[in-house]
């Protein structure tokens, strides 16, 4: 009997693998920036940062400032950007622990330089441009302006210029080509004034994969957990990282007629056994698998019957001999010849494979397997460096930044 009521495995020598598969698409061109926004997509951030470290990424995306903190807190020196917006609360200490951070107006702009100011450091930050996605960032007919007043902040540092693709098919879709466009032109006039500084960055996981315009840095985020949207070319290449895992705590023979779960939503055709998994929506297996979704038992398929709850789903395993107590349940992942991917799963739930990963919960048990000889979770000991002047505008005053950005970062102070 397994030690959990519900686990995933997350393979640390199926990451190396991806991520080498990606290196491989962009060669010497672009410098990778590993997405581990939402936990790493649900499979443990800070494990996999570490592992990733390990195996040369020098940079990450975060979605929250408290992301790239709780990396800080973990021994990551690496360079760390918030891929969307902090609230201004979250500003201090994000600044105070080097964390760069993407701007996307003129008053998130003086607000930072502001409190750059007052803090005595220099701020990083990454101009995101609205090209088309229409969520954040500044729209293009701004975007020269914002460089300029960037230019021209004694406190903030230019580390970067770029824009998100709305398109989950990357260069195979049109509207990622008129996307790029926008953006080389802005690029094209900003290059003309002499304000581009630092990394240009576009291409998420889809755009690696379809021969999208690479820049100077790529964002691989899915792909490199071994899923790729829809059916892109490359998705073969790539291997899972993450299965999940229950067992049977309870067997039950019941009759023909029998009612299953929350509204009994499903009845039994026949006389059948129903096992039940200490499993639920709470630890990543969705509602809308409910008398839709399939599992592993003893290598066969097994039916998920009635509603999936909170804590427990039910399972209809009246054709697997043998079914015992204890038995592994494998949910995402295989036993045997068979397998159950993220992305059939997601199909079932009406979903994407992200919402399936992000979903398991906290008291999901995270096992890491492979990654021989690293210590996911080690502190990393390089020293900080004093920010070298000569990346600053001679025309600013000196002001310190709390640690140099390759691969050191300042003591966190939430």
């Amino acid at each position: 009997m397994d030690a959990h009521r519900a686990w995933t495995e997350i393979n640390l020598d199926a990451l190396e693998h991806n991520l080498a598969v990606i290196a491989g698409r962009t060669g010497e061109r672009a410098r990778t920036m590993l997405v581990v926004k939402a936990d790493a997509y649900g499979h443990g951030s800070v494990a996999i940062t570490h592992h990733a470290r390990h195996c040369g990424v020098r940079a990450f995306g975060v979605g929250t400032s408290s992301e790239a903190l709780e990396l800080r807190q973990s021994g990551v020196r690496s360079r760390i950007l918030v891929l969307g917006t902090i609230v201004d609360d979250e500003a201090a200490a994000a600044l105070r622990n080097d964390v760069e951070i993407a701007l996307h107006s003129s008053d998130r702009r003086r607000f930072l330089q502001e409190l750059a100011s007052r803090q005595g450091l220099i701020a990083r930050v990454h101009l995101k441009i609205d090209t088309g996605l229409g969520r954040l960032g500044v729209m293009p007919h701004k975007a020269l302006e914002l460089l300029e007043e960037i230019a021209q902040s004694s406190h903030l540092e230019l580390a970067g210029v770029m824009t998100h693709m709305a398109a989950p098919d990357g260069a195979l879709s049109e509207h990622t080509h008129e996307q790029l466009a926008l953006f080389d032109e802005i690029l094209a006039q900003a290059r003309e004034r002499k304000l581009l500084r630092g990394w240009i960055h576009a291409a998420n996981s889809a755009c690696i994969f379809t021969g999208a315009p690479l820049y100077d840095c790529v964002r691989p985020g899915i792909s490199a957990y071994g899923v790729l949207p829809g059916a892109l070319p490359g998705a073969s290449e790539l291997e899972p990282v993450m299965s999940l895992h229950s067992q049977v705590v309870f067997l039950k023979d019941v009759p023909k007629g029998s009612r299953i779960g929350y509204g009994g939503t499903w009845t039994a055709p026949q006389t059948t056994r129903i096992a039940t998994i200490p499993c639920g929506y709470n630890d990543g297996v969705a509602w809308r698998l409910s008398n839709k979704g399939e599992v592993l038992v003893r290598g066969a398929r097994a039916k998920i019957v009635g509603r999936v709850s909170m804590d427990y789903t039910c399972i209809d395993v009246g054709g697997i001999p043998g079914v015992s107590v204890g038995d592994r349940v494998t949910l995402v992942g295989s036993q045997g010849e068979q397998r159950i991917t993220l992305e059939e799963v997601a199909g079932k739930a009406d979903t994407i494979a992200y919402e399936i990963s992000c979903s398991i919960g906290k008291r999901v048990e995270r096992i890491y397997v492979g990654g021989e000889g690293v210590d996911a979770g080690r502190s990393e000991l390089e020293p900080a460096r004093v920010h070298p002047a000569a990346r600053r505008s001679e025309a600013r005053p000196a002001a310190p930044r709390a640690n140099a950005h390759d691969d050191s970062a300042a003591s966190v102070d939430a």
